[in-house]
């Protein structure tokens, strides 16, 4: 068989959405990379000066309905140019023997924030110094699932799970993706963690990347809604507990709660209730908004009863550090 290749340069604050969009058609998942400038191949150093583009790539298997699916990539692609310039995608046909591992090719090595180190399975890494072997490394294969830690929301909410997270609290990552957040905040000391998506894709991914990073007896990954939540559906069945009888994820049970998801969405989730799941005392990251709609979103938390405690910037993309 034989693969369309698709991929463009877009500036990392749109890589994700352009993702997004690729992985509706491509079954093997889609690469985000972000190479140092001028190296390439085994010169590649994770501590070089990163380009200012990010390349996405995303392979198709060459089908019958190829031409359609491309007629919709570019459309899709068109729409989402809109809101933001991105450049035409470019095509190209690969054949099996190069597809199998051609798209983790560009998927390297990122040091994300002030203590993460965020590593692809199939990559080596060594720590090159003392502040290397300080920090934390996380183990990704996010196939299929977004959260690569090169979005400018995703490192917003490292950041926030650096400064603000405290050894112990229960946490809720709501919309968690390929889990990197959750598997952040076990490492950084998390009591335990529900990590939730709609995906059945995405947990399945965010449930191999626990067990790669033995985080699996602090992280439970469910597929299912804030509503579930709040009806007491899901038991974090986490060892430790097991002699006191189950823990049960609900209202006002949450010390630390992440949301990196649409602004949209982040409304609607208030609307349904979200700021019931924060204990008191507790914090809220919103993130997956840009400027344009935070005040939206914050007339919504300020109805919920939330104050924003921190705010936190990258080019358009907002992050908002709140506590109830």
């Amino acid at each position: 068989m034989e693969w369309l290749q698709v991929s463009l340069q877009v500036d990392p604050e749109l890589a994700e959405a352009v993702a997004d969009v690729l992985s509706r058609y491509a079954p093997g998942g889609v690469a985000c990379q972000q190479n140092a400038l001028e190296l390439t191949g085994e010169e590649w150093q994770p501590d070089g000066p990163l380009e200012q583009l990010v390349t996405v790539r995303a392979y198709l298997p060459v089908e019958p309905d190829i031409d359609l699916k491309r007629q919709k990539i570019e459309e899709a692609l068109w729409h989402l140019g809109q809101i933001q310039p991105i450049p035409e995608p470019a095509f190209c046909i690969v054949a099996e023997e190069q597809w199998a591992d051609a798209w983790k090719e560009h998927f390297q090595v990122t040091h994300v924030g002030r203590r993460f180190v965020i590593k692809p399975s199939w990559r080596d890494y060594a720590p090159q110094s003392q502040s290397d072997i300080d920090k934390i490394m996380i183990e990704l294969d996010p196939g299929q699932a977004f959260g690569t830690g090169l979005h400018p929301t995703t490192q917003m909410c490292l950041a926030a799970l650096e400064t603000h997270l405290r050894p112990g609290e229960t946490v809720l990552d709501l919309g968690t993706g390929s889990g990197i957040l959750a598997i952040a905040a076990a490492r950084l000391g998390a009591g335990q963690v529900l990590a939730l998506d709609l995906d059945p894709v995405a947990v399945k991914a965010a449930q191999a990347n626990s067990d790669a990073n033995r985080t699996s007896q602090v992280v439970t990954v469910k597929c299912g809604t804030l509503a579930e939540i709040l009806d007491l559906k899901f038991e974090i069945s986490l060892a430790r507990h097991r002699a006191k009888g189950p823990l049960w994820a609900g209202p006002a049970n949450f010390k630390f709660v992440l949301v990196n998801i649409l602004a949209k969405v982040i409304i609607e989730l208030f609307d349904e209730g979200l700021a019931q799941v924060v204990a008191p005392g507790g914090v809220i990251v919103l993130a997956g908004l840009i400027d344009t709609q935070e005040k939206d979103v914050c007339d919504a938390l300020s109805r919920a009863g939330l104050k924003v405690i921190q705010r936190l910037q990258e080019k358009d993309w907002v992050g908002l550090v709140c506590c109830r």
